[in-house]
């Protein structure tokens, strides 16, 4: 899968936000791989020529590397750090913006007046923010779990033993 495929499902997926564009959460995604590496302990690279994103894996352990493309579970850790990363903006631009007043409705005869209030804004935000990390925290939990292969077996499975319950073997 290519960078600009998966800023292109970013950016749908976030409701096509007008502070971002599929360019910028491109930019975004390359700089990182990193980290959705050293969350899922894998190692990611983007091809300099096709902007792919790959990994080299040896998957049955012969020494021969086979290079596969990323999958649609870690593509979706990916997505979620970008969600925490937009809410972590919006609500520093929020913050920021808290000593100026948002007028959203005004009526002149009957004298209305309504305000943002900004510190319910940053809750809210907040709130989406912290519900994006628990979700990507269990799909870091879930990836790392599916992706899990015993390194060693130990044993010998190749001789038989005599067990206690074996009902051949009858001890005198």
């Amino acid at each position: 899968m290519k960078v600009v495929d998966i800023a292109d499902e970013i950016f749908r997926e976030a409701g096509e936000p007008t502070a971002y564009s599929i360019a910028s959460i491109s930019y975004w995604v390359r700089s990182n791989i990193g980290r959705l590496n050293s969350h899922i302990n894998t190692f990611f690279e983007i091809d300099s020529a096709t902007h792919e994103i790959t990994q080299k894996t040896d998957e049955k352990n012969d020494g021969v590397l086979v290079e596969k493309e990323i999958t649609i579970d870690a593509g979706a850790i990916l997505k979620r750090m970008f969600l925490i990363h937009y809410y972590d903006r919006e609500i520093r631009t929020n913050i920021t913006n808290a000593g100026t007043d948002t007028i959203i409705e005004v009526t002149d005869q009957g004298s209305t007046v309504r305000k943002i209030n900004k510190n319910e804004v940053v809750k809210s935000l907040t709130t989406l923010k912290r519900q994006e990390y628990e979700e990507m925290r269990a799909l870091i939990s879930d990836y790392r779990r599916a992706e899990f292969r015993p390194r060693q077996v130990v044993g010998d499975d190749t001789i038989k033993g005599v067990h206690g319950g074996d009902s051949q073997f009858v001890r005198t």
